[in-house]
C-alpha cells in the first residue's frame, strides 16, 4: 500500500489557504500597522431597517463588517465595549446624486445656440472634436466610465457624512449619454477601498453639457439624437463592416444591461424620458424637480422609481406692490405646495430616492427634510427612501441599506429618534472608521464640583442640563456661564450679590429652583458676569471632568467635578405638527384652473334650433339641431331627439366648426433645430 503523498496535501493546503495571507499590492513606506476594528456597541436603540427596531441591543463589526446584531448579545472577548446607552444606531443613508468624486465639467447652455444651434459670428461645429474611434456627435458620452476618473475629496465627503450619508452613487454629469457610474463610500481612505461597485449604473439627460458642436440645439433635437443612439446601436450589434469601429456604440450597448438613470428635473421632461424609454424598452430611473405634484397620475403611469431633490423655492418677493404685479399666482402656488410633492409620492405609491443634488448646501439637507415630513411625508418612507430604496436600484442592498450580518459597518450614531428637530448625529461609521459629527459625551445631571485655590479648596454644586445650561451653588447661587464644544469644558463663575439674585432666590444651601437657563443664566434671569470672575477650563473624561483655570488676581487653580446623579431621562413631549393648509392642485397649473374632478367630462349634448354652418353642400342651416355624442358630432338635422342628452338651446345662436391654426407654436418646449442643413429627423410631437 503507497503512502499518502503529504507533500502535495501540504502544497494544496497552502495554495486554498492563500486569500487568507492575501496582502494589498500597494506597498507601505515605513512599518506596516494595519488596525483591525473590533467594537461592540452596547444599550443601543438600533433602527436595522424602516421597519424593524431593537431596544437595549448589540451591534458587534469588526474589520469594517457587521459581525453581530440584536438583544442579549455577549461582547466577543476581544473587542472594545462602546456603551450607547440613550443611543439610537441608524443604516448610514445612501445619495444616487451626490455631487462628490467626479471631475466638474463646465456646461454650455441647454440648446446650444441661440440662433437655432448657431453663434453669430462664429464657425459652426458640424463635426465631433473627440480624438479616437468614437461616435459622431459630441453629447454621446457613453464610453465615459466614472471609475477610471473617481477621487476621494475628503473635504465633500465630510458635508455629506455630517448629513448622515454613507454610500452615494457617483457619474461625470456631462452630455446627453453620460456614461456609467460608480458605487463607492465616504470614507477617507484609498480610492480602490471605497469603492463597492465599478460599473453600477448608465446616465442620460437632456443637456449638451460641455459638448460644442452645434447639433443638437433644441429639445427635440435631443430625444431624436437620443433615439437614433438607440436605433443606431441595435444596428451596431451585428458589427457592420461598413461602420468601422465605433467605440461610443459599442459602449451604450454595453451600458444597457445596467440600471438606467435620465436626468429630467420637471414633470414634463419626466415624461418625455419615459416615453423614449417605453419606445425602446426601457424602464428609466428618473431624476426629477419639484413639480412632480402637478401631475402625479402621470408620474405613476410611468413605473419609474424617482431620485428626488429637495431644493424647495425661495419665497417670492411681494414687499413692492410694483413688484408683485410680476410674480405670478403659478409661481406663488408652487412656492406654496412644492414641499408637499414627496407626500403626493408617497400617497400615490410611487418608490422614490432622496438626494442632496441642487441644495444650496449640504447643510441645508435636514431643514429641509423636516419640511417634507411636516408636509405630510412619513418617517418611515424617509427612512427607506434614504437606504433600502437607493440600495435596491442599485443592486447593493446585500452590502448597504440596513444593518445587517455581512454588510458594511455603515451607520450613524444620534443622541435621539433622527427626524426629530432636536436630534444630532454624533458619529457616522464608514466602513467601521469612526468620523465624529457632533463630539456629546456630555451626561446631564449632579456634579460636585472641587476647585483648588490657594486658600484651599472649595466645593460647589454644579446642575449641568446641557452643554449651554448649568446652574452653580454652594451656600449661595453663583452666576455662572458654562459651555461644552466636544470635549472641552469652559466654566466662568463669580458669588452672586444680594442685588444680582433674581427674586425668590433662596438663601443659604438652598437648591435654586429650575428651569429656563441659557447660556450665561442661573437658571432665572441672564447675568453679566462681572470683572472678578473665576475663568476654568478643561476635559469632559465622561462621568469626571478636570482641567486648570485661573482667578481675578492671577492665581492658578486646579478642579476636578464628579458625577453625583445624572439627571432622569425625559421622553420627547414635543407635539406633533398639524400638516398645513396648502391650496389645491389645479389643471392647467395657472389661474382659474380646475380641481381634480371638476375637469369639463365628456357627455352627449343636443343643440336646439341653432343657426348651423355646416361647410358642406348644406351650407347654412337655420332652426337646425347638433347631436353631439362620444366626443363626435353624432348628427344635424332638424327635430332630433335624444333621451340621455344634455339640452343647449341655440336660438339665436350660430354653431360653426372649430378654427383650425395650421401653424402653432403652442405647448411645445422647442420649435426650430437648426444645428445641421437636414433635420427631418426632428418631430415636434416628441416636445
Amino acid at each position: 500500500m503507497r503512502k499518502p503523498n503529504n507533500w502535495l496535501a501540504m502544497v494544496c493546503s497552502i495554495f486554498f489557504s492563500l486569500p487568507l495571507w492575501a496582502q494589498p499590492t500597494f506597498p507601505e513606506n515605513g512599518v506596516a500597522d494595519p488596525r483591525h476594528g473590533h467594537y461592540a456597541f452596547t444599550n443601543a436603540t438600533i433602527v436595522k431597517d424602516a421597519g424593524t427596531t431593537l431596544t437595549n441591543a448589540t451591534l458587534v463589526i469588526k474589520d469594517g463588517k457587521i459581525v453581530a446584531i440584536g438583544s442579549n448579545l455577549k461582547v466577543p472577548t476581544g473587542a472594545v465595549e462602546v456603551d450607547c446607552k440613550g443611543k439610537f444606531l441608524y443604516p448610514s443613508f445612501i445619495d444616487l446624486y451626490a455631487d462628490y468624486g467626479a471631475p466638474a465639467t463646465q456646461r454650455t447652455t441647454t440648446g446650444g445656440g441661440g440662433f437655432g444651434g448657431f453663434t453669430p459670428g462664429q464657425q459652426p461645429q458640424l463635426t465631433t472634436a473627440a480624438k479616437g474611434a468614437y461616435g459622431w456627435n459630441q453629447a454621446i458620452k457613453s464610453d465615459v466610465d466614472a471609475y477610471k476618473v473617481f477621487t476621494v475629496d475628503d473635504a465633500k465627503a465630510k458635508s455629506l457624512r455630517d448629513a448622515g450619508f454613507g454610500t452615494v452613487l457617483c457619474h461625470i454629469k456631462d452630455g446627453i449619454a453620460r456614461g456609467t457610474g460608480t458605487v463607492v463610500t465616504l470614507a477617507n481612505e484609498k480610492e480602490n477601498l471605497v469603492m463597492l461597485k465599478e460599473r453600477a449604473s448608465a446616465h442620460y439627460s437632456f443637456s449638451k453639457g460641455t459638448s460644442t458642436q452645434s447639433y443638437p440645439s433644441s429639445m427635440m433635437g435631443m430625444i431624436a439624437l437620443l433615439r437614433q443612439t438607440y436605433l443606431d446601436a441595435q444596428w451596431y450589434k451585428n458589427k457592420p463592416a461598413t461602420e468601422g469601429v465605433n467605440l461610443s456604440l459599442q459602449a451604450w450597448n454595453d451600458n444597457q444591461g445596467l440600471p438606467q438613470i435620465f436626468e429630467a428635473n420637471d414633470k414634463w421632461n419626466n415624461l418625455r424620458a419615459d416615453r423614449i424609454g417605453d419606445e425602446f424598452g426601457v424602464q428609466y430611473i428618473i431624476k426629477g424637480g419639484q413639480n412632480e405634484y402637478q401631475r402625479i397620475k402621470e408620474m405613476k403611469a410611468t413605473n419609474a422609481t424617482f431620485i428626488l431633490p429637495l431644493n424647495y423655492p425661495q419665497a417670492q418677493d411681494v414687499e413692492d406692490p410694483n413688484d408683485a404685479r410680476f410674480v405670478s399666482l403659478s409661481d406663488m402656488k408652487h412656492w406654496e405646495m412644492a414641499p408637499a410633492n414627496l407626500a403626493a409620492f408617497e400617497k400615490a405609491g410611487i418608490p422614490f430616492c432622496l438626494t442632496t443634488a441642487d441644495l444650496r448646501d449640504v447643510k441645508s439637507f435636514w431643514a429641509a427634510l423636516r419640511k417634507a415630513l411636516e408636509y405630510g411625508l412619513s418617517e418611515n418612507k424617509a427612512m427607506e427612501a434614504l437606504t433600502k430604496t437607493p440600495a435596491s436600484v442599485l443592486g447593493i442592498y446585500d452590502k448597504v441599506g440596513s444593518l445587517e450580518v455581512g454588510k458594511l459597518a455603515n451607520f450613524v450614531v444620534t443622541n435621539g429618534p433622527v427626524f426629530n428637530e432636536k436630534t444630532a448625529i454624533l458619529f457616522n461609521y464608514v466602513q467601521g472608521i469612526k468620523y465624529v459629527v457632533k463630539e456629546d459625551n456630555l451626561v446631564p445631571g449632579t456634579y460636585n464640583l472641587a476647585i483648588n485655590t490657594p486658600a484651599g479648596t472649595e466645593s460647589y454644586t454644579l446642575d449641568v442640563k446641557s452643554s449651554s445650561t448649568a446652574t452653580m451653588f454652594a451656600k449661595d447661587t453663583l452666576n455662572a456661564k458654562f459651555t461644552q464644544d466636544g470635549k472641552m469644558i469652559k466654566l466662568n463663575y463669580a458669588p452672586m450679590t444680594r442685588r444680582m439674585r433674581p427674586q425668590g432666590a433662596p438663601d443659604g444651601g438652598q437648591r435654586p429652583p429650575t428651569g429656563g437657563g441659557g447660556f450665561g443664566r442661573t437658571g432665572f434671569t441672564e447675568q453679566t458676569l462681572p470683572a472678578n470672575a473665576a475663568r476654568l477650563s478643561g476635559v469632559n473624561n465622561g462621568k469626571e471632568w478636570n482641567g486648570t483655570g485661573i482667578d481675578s488676581l492671577g492665581n492658578s487653580l486646579t478642579w476636578t467635578a464628579t458625577l453625583l446623579k445624572e439627571a432622569e431621562q425625559k421622553t420627547d413631549s414635543v407635539k406633533k405638527k398639524e400638516i398645513p393648509a396648502t391650496g389645491k392642485v389645479v389643471f392647467p397649473f395657472v389661474p382659474f384652473g380646475w380641481e381634480d374632478g371638476q375637469q369639463p367630462k365628456q357627455e352627449t349634448i343636443l343643440i336646439k334650433n341653432a343657426t348651423v354652418w355646416t361647410n358642406e353642400k348644406e351650407a347654412v342651416m337655420q332652426n337646425a339641431d347638433v347631436l353631439i355624442k362620444n366626443g363626435k358630432i353624432a348628427a344635424v338635422g332638424k327635430n332630433l331627439t335624444d333621451a340621455t342628452a344634455r339640452i343647449i338651446d341655440g336660438t339665436g345662436k350660430h354653431v360653426t366648426p372649430g378654427i383650425i391654426d395650421e401653424h402653432s407654436h403652442i405647448a411645445a418646449a422647442s420649435i426650430n433645430e437648426g444645428g445641421q442643413s437636414v433635420t427631418s429627423e426632428v418631430r415636434i410631437t416628441d416636445n
